[in-house]
This record gives structure tokens, C-alpha cells and sequence, in this order.
């Protein structure tokens, strides 16, 4: 019998975007039977992935986001996940990297306005592009919850001298 993990024992690193398009973000929102949420598009690093190829690979079947047509990558910030969730499988610790992206009004004419996300039952949940100005997130239901960081940008081109945001645990997150 193989033991079952301790919580936070296995890592997972995500790549996600925040994807600018003058001062409009781009959120996946996500409405739940309890609740509506909202993610930057993105997900999880595959085995052996490189993190650019795993960013590209996000954002192209996400938003149909060729990154050449977009400005360089950059490392906006980093958050550590820790938080317990529901389910029979331990939780993961996840590692959310967070690249800057921006995009002209012509190439967002062309995304994706709806991203569909594969369960494990084989289904599909709809998620709904949203481009909402950045400067009103702060109480947005986002997760990693960077709405507050991302509403105190001076500007989406903002120089950020730390790009660590504070851990999400169990102390300061509810899993919904």
C-alpha cells in the first residue's frame, strides 16, 4: 500500500499572465454554483516543461494567444500557495510565477472569448474572458488573490520592486 502524501509535500509551479490590453487586464471568470471567481489565464507547469514553453502553451489554448504577438514576458510576481482544499488528494504547494504581457486593441479583437477547462470526469467548465481595468481588482474574488497588488499599479507598465506577494495559507485563505 503506498502511503498517502502529507499536505504541501509535492509542488506544482503555475504560469499565468497578466495580459494588458491598454489598462484592461484579462480574468478567466469562473461561476460556481456558491460562488463567481476569477484566475489570470494560465496553469500548471508539465513534466520536464519549460516555463516559457508553458506560459505559450497556457496562452494559447486559453486565449488563442500566439506570445509572439505580444510584448516580452516579463516576471511581475511570485505567490506561494499553502492552502487546504476538498478532495480525497492532499493538497499541493503551489508556486504561481506571474508574467506581464501586453497587447494591442487589434490582437485582442482576435482572443478567445470563452476558455474551456477539462475535468477529470471528461467534462468541460466554461470560463468567460473578462477584460476589466486593473485599477478595480482590489476586491475582486481573484485568485492567487493578487487584485489588491495588481488595483495599486501606477500604471500597467508599473516598475515592481518586489515581486514576491504575500504566501496564501490556510490563515489568510478560505478554499471556495
Amino acid at each position: 500500500m503506498t502511503p498517502t502524501p502529507e499536505p504541501f509535500s509535492r509542488i506544482k509551479i503555475r504560469t499565468g499572465a497578466v495580459l494588458f490590453c491598454g489598462n484592461n487586464v484579462a480574468l478567466i471568470r469562473r461561476d460556481r454554483p456558491d460562488s463567481i471567481h476569477y484566475t489570470p489565464p494560465g496553469g500548471n507547469v508539465e513534466a520536464g516543461e519549460d516555463l516559457d514553453a508553458a506560459l505559450r502553451r497556457e496562452l494559447l489554448e486559453e486565449l488563442a494567444l500566439d506570445t509572439t504577438q505580444a510584448s516580452e514576458p516579463e516576471l511581475l510576481w511570485v505567490v506561494d500557495q499553502r492552502v487546504s482544499r476538498p478532495g480525497a488528494t492532499p493538497p499541493p504547494r503551489k508556486i504561481h510565477l506571474l508574467y506581464r504581457l501586453h497587447i494591442s486593441e487589434d490582437i485582442r479583437a482576435t482572443l478567445a472569448t470563452e476558455e474551456h477547462d477539462e475535468l477529470e470526469d471528461g467534462s468541460h467548465e466554461v470560463g468567460v474572458i473578462e477584460w476589466v481595468d486593473y485599477r478595480k481588482t482590489a476586491d475582486l474574488p481573484i485568485f492567487p488573490p493578487i487584485g489588491p497588488a495588481l488595483a495599486s499599479l501606477s500604471s500597467p507598465y508599473a516598475v515592481v520592486g518586489n515581486a514576491a506577494l504575500p504566501a496564501v495559507t490556510d490563515e489568510n485563505y478560505t478554499w471556495k
